[in-house]
């Protein structure tokens, strides 16, 4: 029996429980009931428990069986469920964590769940998931206790000699899973997180003054920690009487953003790094994005955000893909000169990046105020030739709307003699597109001429002659037989679609149809593996009309 076999010997059995109970509430049958369930859950847990003892490795068939006891009320049995799977599956985090919420909230048994997490530690001690959920459990765990401890005291209910213990009400075991964190994982992301978590609950004012102590004391030099730092100030209260008025807000608003800044700066004075700039960035760029009526406020957070942009990069720290952001502000404030001019340093700062050297193409063709042609040389010079082919499109679409034919050609020439397929086959399909379009029908077949013995070749190359031959008022059949055995000789043993096409040239209005039972037959011989079977069957429905 295979597991998918077991899988739907399961369903069955799990349908026939719930059609039972369906059935049995709707003729108010409740006499055995039980007597009656029992035997089928049992039978059920029968059936999981010897399929996977024999496979054992499907963790799906093991969740499985969790499920079906909790949706059974059979929790007794989840533990022992997931204490076999943890037997077999010991390298998987997320069950580890599953089976110790499982006895949290399932079972109620905060000891078992915190035995589970040490488990898992000891199999994975650097973990942070695992440390972020234990630290959360203890700290749900005391939440519990509090609330039991107030809803007695309310009650006035005689304890006798059980007391709550004052360490676990004030969360100290949260704070040794936070301490023994720290000292695993020396990460300010990861520190932040477990001070997220705490924040959660409104008793953690101890704990969480400790990891802020920490993270100001141990990681200044991650720029995390000053992020995080600075955003704080977001949330420093405002002057009351200012708030009643949209520009008493605004005001407010920039002033909390001002005191972020000072923190941002003072940030930079210790870690002057590209991450200390980006989290700058990113935050006066988040804080521009926001909505306001007040321009006086958006004028400011544009300001500053240009100012940061401007020495970041005049550190050589500004990350490439905050240029683009950059040139586009400056675009949106009218400073086209300003624009170009950032367009350009993004290439002297990433000089082989084909995005840097594509904005500045971009920005200078719009001016039209320097050498193209040049601009153009050195970009292709400095990108690597694989990804050229964006530089060519651009040159050849500049040169096509703004330079003479003659200079046109070149270029596409230059373009053909690149070492890239990618480059040369589309430079080539444009190049003949092109010469149609400039010197018609002669130069187009003159095109194709010089370059059909040019490999590498495309396809289109092919068809793109077919049509303009398929365009003139009397197309010429022996041309046309001519472009589709070259593309033959090329993709003639894959291309099934080619020979169909050709089939059907020759039975149109200038075809001659007996010729179509030669084409077949060498169809058949020259096509290879699954293509032969495809075009058989294509030509079988073209036979039909279809």
């Amino acid at each position: 029996m295979s597991s998918v076999t077991c899988y739907s010997l399961i369903l069955s059995f799990d349908r026939s429980i719930w059609l039972f109970i369906l059935f049995s509430q709707h003729i108010h049958y409740q006499f055995k009931r039980e007597e009656i369930e029992h035997p089928i859950i049992h039978r059920i847990n029968s059936v999981f428990r010897r399929a996977t003892n024999k496979w054992k490795d499907d963790v799906q068939l093991w969740l499985s069986h969790v499920a079906f006891c909790k949706k059974w009320a059979t929790k007794s049995q989840i533990s022992k469920v997931f204490s076999s799977m943890l037997a077999i599956h010991p390298d998987k985090p997320a069950l580890w964590i599953l089976a110790a919420k499982s006895e949290m909230e399932d079972r109620n048994s905060s000891e078992s769940a915190r035995h589970l997490f040490l488990r898992a530690l000891r199999f994975h001690p650097n973990n942070q998931k695992v440390y972020q959920e234990y630290f959360r459990m203890e700290l749900l765990h005391c939440e519990k206790l509090r609330k039991q401890k107030m809803e007695l005291e309310k009650a006035e209910m005689d304890l006798g000699d059980y007391e709550f213990s004052p360490e676990i009400l004030s969360a100290k075991l949260a704070a040794v899973v936070y301490k023994d964190a720290a000292e695993k994982i020396k990460e300010a992301k990861f520190v932040i997180s477990l001070l997220y978590i705490a924040a959660i609950f409104d008793f953690t004012q101890d704990l969480q003054e400790l990891i802020l102590q920490d993270l100001q004391g141990n990681y200044t030099e991650d720029s995390f920690t000053w992020d995080f730092m600075a955003k704080r100030e977001l949330d420093a209260p405002g002057a009351g009487e200012e708030l009643q008025t949209v520009k008493g807000r605004a005001s407010d608003i920039n002033r909390r953003e001002e005191r972020c800044c000072q923190v941002y700066e003072e940030g930079l004075k210790t870690i002057n790094t590209e991450p200390m700039w980006t989290c700058y960035l990113a935050f006066c760029l988040e804080r521009l994005k926001r909505k306001t009526n007040v321009q006086e406020l958006k004028e400011k957070r544009q300001a500053r955000l240009l100012g940061v942009f401007r020495r970041a990069h005049d550190c050589s720290l500004l990350k490439e893909e905050y240029y683009k952001i950059w040139v586009q502000i400056l675009l949106e404030s009218g400073d086209h000169e300003g624009a170009a001019s950032m367009a350009r340093a993004a290439t002297e700062r990433y000089s082989q990046s084909l995005a840097a050297w594509s904005l500045c193409l971009q920005m200078s063709m719009q001016l039209e105020s320097v050498d193209m042609s040049k601009l153009f040389q050195d970009a292709l010079s400095h990108v690597n030739p694989k990804e050229s082919l964006r530089l060519w499109q651009m040159q050849v679409q500049w040169s096509e709307a703004k330079q003479q034919p003659d200079e046109t050609e070149t270029v596409f020439k230059r373009a053909l003699l690149s070492a890239v397929p990618a480059v040369s086959m589309e430079m080539k399909e444009r190049y003949l597109d092109w010469s149609y379009s400039t010197g018609g029908y002669k130069k187009a077949r003159k095109t194709f001429k010089s370059l059909q013995d040019n490999r590498p070749l495309s396809k289109a190359f092919f068809t793109t002659m077919i049509q303009v031959e398929k365009k003139q008022d009397t197309p010429k059949m022996n041309n046309l037989r001519g472009y589709y055995e070259r593309a033959l000789q090329e993709f003639g043993t894959y291309d099934d679609d080619l020979w169909l096409q050709y089939i059907q040239e020759e039975l149109g209005p200038f075809g001659q149809p007996e010729n179509c039972s030669k084409i077949h037959w060498r169809a058949i011989k020259f096509l290879e593996g699954e293509s032969v079977e495809r075009f058989i069957s294509k030509y079988t429905l073209l036979q039909t009309g279809h």
